[in-house]
């Protein structure tokens, strides 16, 4: 069995790549999904797992304090911050850092995660200088933004676009201007402690052959 741990945002990749690897190599896969500050704070506190798939800063840390076997930090995907609309709805302009400040002053609410890409966006309001005028309407969630907008709760929402690509309701406006752009590395990692190490270091090699690049795409990712 090799068992791991995944940030959220890589569960519509490793939905799909899991079952590929498990009938390639023969190995039964258990993945536990949660928010990568989670995770984290569980892999110090000597949570048992064979592999990581995180962001790879969160990853370095848990390097540096030995909770990761040196040197296995592999990049798997890059993930860009889109914005989202309701099905339907119209898509405004976001091809400039000017159109997309326009559009967000003049949506009547907007959401984002408390995970790493709303973290993100709050920095991101304040560069554009209207975190004060958007508050008020903006709502936080610790799962995927694009529901709360395929509910009409909220008319924009902002996340990792591999978020909000599987959502039904949801239509992908596009990417930030490249100029505004955070894209999040997620990285695999073998655990120091690793019951399965050549089982994990099977499925990093894994994620880099062809197979596994058209699922990461099909996603809204880029390879490693």
């Amino acid at each position: 069995m090799l068992k791991i741990l995944s940030g959220g945002a890589m569960r519509p990749l490793l939905v799909e790549a899991v079952p590929l690897f498990e009938r390639a190599h023969g190995v039964k896969v258990d993945v536990r999904f949660a928010l990568t500050s989670v995770l984290a704070k569980d892999i110090e506190q000597g949570a048992v797992f064979d592999l990581a798939l995180l962001p790879r800063p969160e990853l370095d840390a848990l390097a540096a304090m030995g909770a990761i076997a040196p040197g296995t930090q592999t990049g798997v995907a890059r993930s860009a911050v889109g914005l989202a609309v309701r099905q339907g709805a119209p898509k405004p302009d976001i091809s400039t850092v000017a159109a997309l400040q326009r559009a967000l002053l003049a949506a009547r609410s907007i959401a984002y995660s408390d995970g790493p890409s709303g973290a993100y966006v709050a920095g991101l309001l304040q560069r554009l200088g209207i975190a004060d005028e958007v508050r008020p309407k903006t709502k936080l969630t610790s799962g995927p933004v694009a529901e709360l907008v395929a509910r009409g709760e909220a008319e924009l929402g902002m996340q990792q676009i591999v978020a909000i690509l599987p959502v039904k309701g949801a239509a992908l406006v596009g990417p930030l201007p490249s100029k505004l752009q955070n894209v999040i590395v997620y990285a695999a990692a073998i655990a120091a402690a690793a019951a399965n190490p050549d089982a994990a270091a099977a499925f990093i090699a894994f994620m880099a052959t062809p197979e596994a690049v058209r699922i990461i795409r099909a996603k809204g990712l880029e390879p490693g």
